[in-house]
């Protein structure tokens, strides 16, 4: 492996003390790529990002050598909604984190799509009616990842046709600004076989959904058994979904573009943890790679 590596590799790493600091810690655990908070997720009170925030972590981003960036948004934002109320405070906290996202110059916030809670169909109209409204009031090219769930409860977006029907929803014009994320435990948990056909996975998500739209991939292990709906991430090739599959996403040239984050345990010690999992990923990279896949059955080996 040449160092500094040309992959878009790397983890969610915190931004306590402040957002400038985030690329610093990137370079710590040997990142070329980073998933940040622009808020804490699980409160509503919406910061303030002042304009040398932003000058200090271009300036760090800039030196840093981390050639990738998404953010995610908060976990309290629901814009499938039923209750009116809940559903505008989740679009003005959503239109929030388009605006500080493209504020720093990073160009996708990671979104979970949300809880429809009394009718999915409907769920999903208010969903993409949600997307498209926050959208239009941040102009310019800050765009939205909708992320696969593993759809516990009335979680949307746990399967290809919902993913596609969220952005197929979207105004014409609206549509380029929007592509997905997938989570690999997201995955399993949903009940996609990643373990034993992942190509098989891909491929139907290219025929459903389409391959170039996938921008960002989650890479975890799982505690939870496939088709349990439990969305409990495990260290890479220690958990229910095993090494073979992120030795295949790794190798796949056709997925050397998708930014790749780890959302693995931090344990005690976040650095060594964050350290080992990306040594272990670029370890799995090493080897034959191919244009058009590993075979269908990737096995546990």
């Amino acid at each position: 492996m040449t160092w500094p590596p040309t992959d878009l590799l790397g983890a969610h790493v915190s931004t306590l003390g402040g957002v400038a600091l985030a690329p610093g810690r990137g370079m710590a655990i040997g990142a070329t790529a980073m998933q940040v908070f622009t808020k804490t997720p699980n409160q509503w009170r919406e910061p303030v990002l002042r304009e040398a925030d932003v000058v200090a972590f271009r300036a760090a981003l800039a030196g840093s050598g981390i050639r990738a960036v998404v953010t995610h948004d908060s976990y309290l934002i629901n814009l499938a909604s039923p209750d009116d109320a809940l559903r505008a405070k989740s679009i003005r906290a959503f239109t929030g984190e388009l605006q500080r996202t493209a504020a720093l110059g990073i160009p996708w916030v990671v979104s979970h799509p949300g809880n429809y809670i009394d009718d999915r169909a409907a769920g999903l109209d208010r969903n993409a009616r949600g997307y498209a409204e926050c959208l239009g009031a941040v102009p310019g090219d800050v765009g939205v990842l909708i992320e696969g769930t593993a759809g516990a409860g009335t979680a949307l977006g746990s399967t290809f046709e919902e993913l596609r029907a969220l952005r197929d929803a979207l105004p014409a014009g609206l549509q380029a600004r929007v592509g997905f994320c997938l989570d690999t435990a997201h995955l399993h948990a949903a009940g996609y076989e990643v373990t034993d056909a992942l190509e098989a996975v891909m491929e139907r998500f290219d025929r459903q959904v389409g391959l170039d739209w996938l921008k960002c991939l989650h890479l975890n292990d799982s505690k939870g058994a496939p088709g349990s709906r439990l969305d409990r991430h495990e260290w890479i090739g220690e958990g229910t979904i095993g090494p073979a599959p992120f030795r295949w996403i790794m190798r796949d040239v056709r997925l050397a573009h998708v930014i790749k984050i780890i959302e693995t345990p931090k344990g005690d010690d976040p650095i060594r943890h964050d350290r080992r999992m990306l040594k272990r990923l670029r370890a799995y990279a090493r080897g034959p790679r191919t244009n058009v896949g590993a075979p269908q059955t990737v096995g546990r080996a």
